[in-house]
């Protein structure tokens, strides 16, 4: 008769001729062998192992085997590109030269359920043997690192931390310079009205002036918040000044302040990276937890 495909076959055997078992979490095919006519066992990763590469596998083990193929229980072939792990989500038919093996792989979940407490003890004992030999070595890997990281962020940052000193010195004295000089200018302007509207003319001459005077600073205080989008206060004034004489003053001597700020985060994220391996309580945490945690 002929099988998928057209093409002819000689005998249809059994399923017990190809059996399928999981150990350890594998699948492990066993096949009787048309030339050596013994029993051989294929133990195969699935999420690796495609179809095609089992093939080869079996015939390298019996080179009497001229023909190896699968195919669906609806007749259609199996691509050799196909894994292994698709492959055994269903029943197939394992074509070996002339022979057809109708082959019925066990349900996975009924295997994974009877071996899970095997398997969360093997999984155990290998996260512990890890810990004993990895853990150590690993943690004062890292702390060598990290201590090497933050010396050299140390020496990129101390020239930029004393050319940063000058500029906010600058900055500062120029600000503070600017203060006196308003509180010059008012106490100036308030002497003049004073001597305006005593010895020169009379309060009744100087009343629309100084009215005018209180007016414009009106005008200039609200043109002051439409430009910054801020109320004058005086200290967010005097610290936005500040930054205007710092960052003038930072392109003149050519301080990359953005580079700066980058060796800043660098820094304290090394640091906080040290504090939390040098944290007994977390030496055994993932990083996710210790984020978590923290």
């Amino acid at each position: 008769w002929r099988g998928w495909g057209g093409a002819p076959y000689s005998t249809l055997v059994p399923s017990d001729e190809v059996t399928i078992n999981y150990r350890h979490g594998l699948p492990v095919i066993t096949l009787m062998l048309p030339t050596r006519r013994e029993r051989c066992q294929f133990t195969v990763k699935p999420v690796v192992t495609t179809v095609g590469a089992f093939l080869q596998d079996v015939q390298r083990e019996d080179k009497g085997i001229e023909r190896a193929e699968v195919f669906a229980t609806d007749g259609s072939k199996v691509s050799d590109a196909t894994l292994m792990e698709v492959l055994l989500m269903n029943d197939f038919k394992l074509v070996i030269n002339n022979t057809a093996h109708s082959v019925s792989p066990p349900v996975k979940d009924k295997l994974s359920s009877e071996h899970a407490t095997e398997m969360e003890d093997i999984k155990s004992l290998v996260h512990r043997l890890f810990v004993a030999l990895h853990l150590e070595d690993h943690q004062i890997r890292k702390e060598r690192e990290l201590l090497q990281k933050l010396d050299h962020l140390k020496g990129e940052l101390l020239p930029l931390e004393q050319m940063k000193a000058r500029i906010m010195d600058s900055a500062d004295a120029k600000t503070s310079r600017l203060l006196w000089v308003g509180l010059a200018l008012m106490s100036t302007q308030g002497g003049a009205l004073a001597w305006l509207t005593w010895w020169v003319y009379s309060w009744d001459i100087m009343e629309p002036v100084t009215y005018f005077i209180t007016y414009g600073s009106a005008m200039a205080f609200y043109a002051y918040f439409v430009l910054t989008k801020q109320d004058y206060i005086y200290p967010h004034a005097k610290d936005r000044q500040f930054l205007h004489y710092f960052y003038r003053k930072s392109k003149k001597q050519r301080f990359n302040v953005e580079r700066y700020n980058k060796l800043k985060d660098d820094l304290a994220e090394a640091e906080e990276s040290l504090r939390r391996l040098r944290q007994p309580l977390h030496l055994r945490l993932p990083i996710q937890e210790i984020n978590d945690k923290d």
